[in-house]
């Protein structure tokens, strides 16, 4: 048989079960009072615990009846609470002897007759406690007792969930590392970019550990160098290097050990803080960056914002931290090592370029565009200093310079006022703030900024042994497009253009000396020759001079090919209506005028009877009046003659344009258009799409040297990469009175039509086509090309 305690409502088995049967304090803390309030009827209870730590303190978990607590956290000492912390035993209050002050705590609303204060005792320490406040009559020594039994058994319950709780924290805690350290190598690892993982590392360490400030240095040469703070640490500035024996940071790294200092008075910190008035440093945390046994940064973690020192958790925590950051250090240093390859392959690729060819108009494009690989400008600009005056000459957006345009005249401007500071200009915008290292460019930029769009500008003057050759600039809408390692790129490609433009302008402007000596060399060796053997090659000059002047070949220009798309037609209503009638299916082959669809035409139908009655009538009406001599009633039924009959064929046409008709011969490619039964259609709907694949279009690529000999009709031959042993045969039928630039050249496109049957030609084949345009002379066949080049060199020399 169950136990029972005098004044218990339940056995104490009852009341173990029930606390059993929750695992967390508030609800064991809630049966408890409710038991309680039942053995002192009238009565306020409240159920306390007592949390441990440096300043312990009451935290109330539950109360019943007419009580209700003011704060959740009470001193140790508070009243009545600190009264039975002192003894650890059952007190008694009488109401009449107890002040407000005693009991503050509380939010009591009636008259206390007494209060009793149980303690909770498990084992041999203090758990908590249970305030009993009586209202209707007083609490007496002999029922405390039965009170103090239900005391130790609530003490022993209450320990176990305070103890289950705090083991659920700790493991909750664990779980949030875990997430916290995942969510971490997630955000490290979400960029390459040193630029962006540099702060993002700092400011994960300062919200994860919830310091102060975090100071994150990357090892250089012999030391260490501050490159990202987060937070505030007032003793060290962005930037600084430290090596051994010259500052904290140097001597922690030199070491490569990990440390907690959390003596304000150590001489390290007194050092560290020298000088600093706010902000010093009470606390520090430090912890070497490791990737394969070899050290490459530290950080450091500056005052716990609690206030509290740093433990061996959060070295630890640290740690395990810093190894996903040191990967993640080491992927976006692996990244601009392959940067900085691509750009020494660059540089090594303009050199080559600029260098290999004595062109100026090529050197200058390559100026420009090549660098464009691995510098992230929007345009750059090249200008030649050219007869004592800078001319804009090339432009990296545009293949030709159109001093008409505005925007042009204002780069070209802005270049002719940067070459006269004879220096390198690096100008920024950010908002309204303008970054130039000379005060007298800044309203000019400012100018400029607004009226281009762009945001940054630098330009470099390009000059050689015998002066200034040119200036070279480059434009960003990004402010910060240009590293350290751009920079440099730009001053060697700089240096390299100077050299080929200097030698390409001296070569244009003498350009007999690449002409003249073979020539002479050749003549030399002809007039060395035996007499018979030059009149055997003068008799053989004259013989293909003869040929190549007398005999005819066929001229076929050649170009690469491509079958337009085919001819397509939209059938659509010219009036509205619903769909009464489909004829055709998607793949029936119609012809020009073969109706489609039929829409209901009641409408339009009654309203021609409509007008057709009224002509009628009108007619019947100028007859009578002419029968009866009657000009002026004839004159005007002769009007409404005319009116009506023009309604009549009105309302004739709107009833033919109820029949959609193909406009052109070809195969219904609209699917499921028998569908359309039923649908209304307004004007401008699509019905159906009519396809003409019974002609193909082929455009055939000419180089603009050969456009003057095109003609519409001329004979040609298609060899499709698709049909490679059928050659297709049809006529020009236009030729593009407007030229494309296709690489460095300027086609033209002759358009052939082309018998298509069986639609085996289809829209994007590519291929090879050859245009006959004429019989010529064998020299004109075979050599024009040479010729048009050599005519166009001369007449760039001495034409007018």
């Amino acid at each position: 048989m169950a136990s029972q305690v005098p004044g218990f409502a339940t056995s104490f088995t009852e009341l173990a079960m029930a606390l059993l049967s929750s695992s967390e304090v508030v609800p064991r803390a809630r049966l408890i009072a409710q038991q309680v309030a039942e053995m002192v009827p009238g009565s306020g209870v409240v159920v306390y615990t007592l949390e441990a730590g440096e300043e312990p303190f009451w935290t109330p978990r539950a109360t019943a009846g007419d009580v209700a607590f003011q704060e959740t956290a009470i001193p140790l000492d508070s009243g009545t609470l600190g009264t039975l912390n002192k003894k650890t035993e059952p007190v008694l209050f009488s109401g009449t002897r107890l002040r407000r002050e005693q009991y503050s705590h509380l939010n009591v609303r009636r008259t206390i007759v007494s209060l009793a204060g149980l303690p909770m005792v498990a084992g041999e320490r203090l758990a908590g406690a249970i305030e009993v406040l009586s209202f209707d009559k007083p609490i007496h020594e002999s029922d405390l007792p039965p009170l103090m039994e239900l005391a130790r058994l609530a003490a022993l319950g209450l320990a176990a969930g305070v103890a289950y709780e705090a083991e659920r924290n700790t493991s909750l805690e664990s779980i949030t590392r875990l997430t916290q350290l995942y969510d971490l190598e997630r955000s490290f690892n979400s960029t390459l970019e040193m630029e962006d993982l540099l702060p993002l590392i700092t400011s994960k360490y300062q919200e994860l550990l919830k310091v102060q400030g975090v100071n994150l240095w990357l090892v250089e040469g012999e030391g260490v160098r501050l490159v990202s703070q987060a937070g505030t640490d007032n003793t060290v500035e962005p930037e600084t290097v430290e090596g051994a024996g010259q500052g904290l940071a140097g001597d922690l790294a030199e070491s490569g050990q990990s440390v907690i200092i959390n003596a304000g008075a150590d001489e390290r910190l007194q050092k560290r803080c020298e000088g600093v008035e706010e902000g010093t440093i009470f606390s520090l945390m430090a912890a070497p960056l490791m990737h394969e046994d070899a050290e490459v940064g530290l950080v450091e973690c500056v005052n716990k914002l609690d206030g509290s020192p740093f433990d061996e958790d959060d070295l630890f925590f640290l740690t395990t931290v810093n190894v996903t950051a040191s990967s993640a250090l080491h992927n976006a240093s692996l990244l601009l090592a392959e940067r900085k390859v691509e750009i020494l392959e660059t540089l090594v690729s303009v050199s080559q370029e600029i260098t290999s060819t004595l062109n100026l108009d090529k050197v200058l494009k390559a100026v420009v565009r090549t660098p464009r690989a691995v510098i992230p400008y929007e345009r750059a600009a090249l200008a030649l200093e050219e007869t004592g005056k800078l001319k804009l000459r090339a432009i990296s957006t545009e293949d030709e310079v159109n001093f008409a345009d505005p925007n042009i005249k204002r780069l070209s401007d802005m270049l002719q006022w940067a070459s006269m500071f004879d220096r390198e200009l690096f100008v920024r915008a950010r908002g309204e703030q303008i970054e130039t290292p000379l005060d007298e460019t800044r309203d000019k930029f400012y100018e400029y900024f607004r009226d281009s769009g762009a945001r940054a500008w630098y330009s470099i003057p390009l000059a050689d042994e015998t002066g200034r050759v040119g200036i070279l600039s480059f434009e960003s809408s990004d402010p910060d497009f240009l590293s350290e390692a751009h920079l440099e790129m730009i001053k060697v490609v700089a240096g390299q253009a100077s050299v080929a433009l200097r030698n390409a302008q001296m070569y244009k402007e003498v350009p007999f000396i690449g002409l003249l000596e073979p020539v002479l060399e050749k003549k030399r060796k002809f007039l060395a020759l035996e007499k018979r053997k030059r009149a055997a090659l003068v008799a053989l000059g004259v013989a293909v001079l003869l040929f190549l002047g007398a005999f005819p070949l066929p001229l076929r220009l050649g170009g690469e090919a491509i079958v337009a798309p085919v001819r397509k037609a939209q059938v659509m209503p010219e009036v509205a209506g619903v769909v009464k009638k489909v004829y055709v299916r998607e793949g029936d082959v119609v012809r020009p005028g073969t109706v489609l669809a039929d829409l209901e035409d009641w409408e339009f139908r009654a309203a021609l009877a409509g007008a057709q009655a009224k002509y009628e009538t009108a007619k019947s009406s100028m007859n009578r009046a002419l029968a009866a001599n009657d000009g002026t009633e004839a004159g005007i039924q002769r009007l409404q003659v005319d009116y009506w009959a023009s309604e009549v064929a009105r309302a004739r046409e709107r009833l033919e344009k109820t029949h959609l008709t193909s406009p052109i011969p070809g195969v219904i490619a609209t699917p499921h258009v028998e569908t359309f039964v039923g649908r209304r259609l307004e004007f401008g709907d699509s019905f159906a799409e009519v396809i003409d694949n019974s002609v193909a279009t082929v455009d055939v690529a000419l180089e603009e040297k050969d456009v003057s000999l095109l003609h519409p009709g001329a004979q040609t031959a298609v060899k499709l990469d698709s049909f490679p042993t059928r050659t297709f045969r049809g006529e020009v039928a236009v030729v593009s009175p407007r030229g494309e630039q296709r690489g460095e050249e300027r086609v033209f496109y002759a358009r052939v039509e082309v018998r298509n049957p069986g639609g085996r030609i289809r829209s994007g084949m590519l291929g090879k086509a050859k245009v006959a345009v004429g019989w010529h002379s064998a020299g004109y066949v075979l050599f024009r090309g040479v010729g048009a080049w050599l005519y166009s060199k001369l007449w760039s020399w001495f034409g007018w």
